[in-house]
């Protein structure tokens, strides 16, 4: 891939895990129900979440911190994982969400992983 290439990419990440960390803030109850019911202190892991969200989008900004970013995000997306599972488990708690999204989050959870490891791990 060209250099434009991969920073058109490193770019369009960085945005999507900044703005996806930032609406753990703006709307809490959202990922809340989405919080497996064992996890204990949900609303902190929210924000937690979304912190790391958000610090791991803008490491991806930055050249130096770019690897130790990926990986950050790639360990967050497979700990995240089981809310996936658990929407698509529970689909009825979610109508407004079609049966076939919630399938379709489970490979793109993949998608993003191997996203994330290319433009931001590998090609370092």
């Amino acid at each position: 891939m060209t250099h434009v290439g991969h920073a058109t990419s490193i770019g369009l990440l960085s945005l999507l895990f900044i703005v996806a960390g930032m609406s753990h803030f703006v709307s809490p109850g959202v990922y809340l129900k989405i919080m497996p019911d064992y996890f204990p202190w949900p609303l902190a892991l929210v924000y937690v979440s979304g912190f790391f969200e958000v610090l791991g989008g803008v490491g991806l900004a930055v050249p130096r911190l770019r690897r130790a970013a990926g990986w950050g995000l790639i360990a967050l997306l497979v700990a995240v994982f089981p809310a996936n599972v658990g929407m698509l488990i529970n689909a009825d708690q979610f109508p407004a969400i079609p049966v076939w999204a919630l399938v379709a989050r489970l490979p793109l959870q993949g998608v993003l992983i191997a996203w994330v490891w290319w433009a931001a791990v590998k090609s370092q």
